[in-house]
Order: C-alpha cells, then sequence, then structure tokens
C-alpha cells in the first residue's frame, strides 16, 4: 500500500497549463508598444532609403502634388536640372527663403531665435527643411509634423548636396494653384523656359512663395513689386559675396 502511495502523483488542474501560458504572454499594452515600434522602425528604414535613392532619383511626385492633383484634377510641373534653371532664379529663392542656406546645417538658429523672439510663425524655416517637408512629409503646423521633419533635414542635409536640395526644392515647391516647380511656372506666368528667366522674373517668381494660392508673378500688386525688387538686390548680393557658392559649382 505504502508503494502504491509513493508512485501516486496527483493530477493537474484543468485549466493550469492555459494559466501559465496566459501569464507568459505579455500584456496588452506592452505588446502594442511592440507592434507600433515596429512599424515605426520599418517606417523609417523606409524613408532613410527613400532619402538615399532621391539623391540620384528625382521625385517627380510629392504627396502635397499627388493631393493636390485629386482636388483639382490636374497639375501643372515639369522637371528640369539644375542646369535647365537660371542662375538668377536659384539666388532669388535663397535670397527670399533662406540668404544663409549655404552656411547652416538645415536649421538657420539665428533666424530660430529671431523669429521667436518677434513673436513670429514664419521666417526661420530653411529651404533644406522646405524641401524634406515638401518630399517626404505632409503640409501643416502639427506638432508631430514639426517633429519628423526636425528628425529628417538632418538626414537630407547629410545625403543630398545643398545643390541637389535647392535643385529639389525649385522643382517641387508650389508656385501658384496647381503649378509646381520653376518650370511650370516660368511657362504659366511669363511663357518663358525656367532656363531664360531675368532677374526680375525670377525675383517676382520667388515673392509668390509665402503665398502662392494667394499671388500671381506677373500681376504683382505695389507691396510685392517692391518686395521683389529687394529680392533681386539680395540675389546679386548672395551671387557677389560668396553666399551662393554651395549651389552654382
Amino acid at each position: 500500500m505504502r508503494g502504491m502511495s509513493s508512485g501516486t502523483r496527483s493530477a493537474p488542474k484543468a485549466g493550469a497549463g492555459r494559466g501559465r501560458r496566459r501569464a507568459a504572454r505579455q500584456p496588452l499594452p506592452a505588446r502594442a508598444l511592440r507592434f507600433v515600434l515596429r512599424w515605426l522602425g520599418r517606417g523609417a528604414m523606409a524613408v532613410a532609403a527613400l532619402v538615399v535613392l532621391f539623391s540620384v532619383v528625382n521625385p517627380i511626385w510629392t504627396p502635397y502634388m499627388i493631393a493636390e492633383r485629386i482636388r483639382l484634377g490636374a497639375v501643372q510641373h515639369d522637371w528640369v536640372d539644375m542646369e535647365e534653371i537660371a542662375p538668377v532664379m536659384a539666388r532669388a529663392a535663397v535670397a527670399a527663403e533662406d540668404a544663409n542656406f549655404c552656411l547652416h546645417w538645415g536649421f538657420d538658429m539665428a533666424a530660430i531665435r529671431k523669429a521667436l523672439d518677434e513673436g513670429r510663425q514664419r521666417g526661420a524655416s530653411t529651404i533644406s527643411q522646405q524641401t524634406t517637408k515638401n518630399v517626404f512629409l505632409w503640409q501643416g503646423r502639427s506638432w508631430p509634423r514639426k517633429a519628423a521633419e526636425a528628425v529628417l533635414t538632418p538626414a537630407v542635409e547629410l545625403v543630398w548636396s545643398k545643390r541637389r536640395i535647392l535643385e529639389v526644392y525649385l522643382n517641387v515647391a508650389e508656385m501658384g494653384e496647381g503649378i509646381f516647380g520653376v518650370e511650370a511656372a516660368a511657362q504659366a506666368y511669363f511663357g518663358v523656359a525656367a532656363a531664360d528667366l531675368t532677374a526680375v522674373q525670377a525675383a517676382r517668381l520667388a515673392a509668390v512663395l509665402p503665398d502662392p494660392k494667394g499671388r500671381d508673378a506677373a500681376d504683382l500688386p505695389r507691396g510685392l513689386r517692391q518686395r521683389a525688387a529687394a529680392i533681386a538686390d539680395g540675389a546679386a548680393t548672395i551671387g557677389a559675396d560668396g553666399r551662393a557658392a554651395c549651389f552654382e559649382h
């Protein structure tokens, strides 16, 4: 009898194995966090691959262009290489939007501090930041978009040359309702190719960049004509003082 009792083992309680398996599994919040982090990592790798790819392949379409094409039915856009853009246009865009383009690494800290001191929301965004937003992100002023822009801009600066950044910017920037890029804008407003823009025409195109839907480069009001004249002077200045060297050679 004693031998029989010593060899007897109690049967496991029903559901005990399932309970141990449930205990071994991570709680739902932890699994959800891992899922989100996994997809964020994949997304980051995809964007990094696009940054490298677009250093040599032209981004013909951007998310905003696609959205505007859906909204309007069609958009005007013709890609042209930097060699087919008048140098005065490149200098005018830099003079208007980011005079220290050749001197910073993606963020103009002096302009950011000045904008904060003056309480302005616009004026501190560099051409590098605008290009990053236009090519990889969505429009708007949301904090997630600004955070993504802050992370991606240094990556773009690291992989792309300054000349490439400006080339892409000039080809994807909105310059009118349904008008994207300097070639389409030059044709729409002045009936010329981007390569044939004059200093005055280039400055007028640069003057519409802050409000492309509300401004007509061929018919600027007096105040904006004065702004265009100041841009033309600034373009000549950065051409003379060396601040255009990073994108003209």
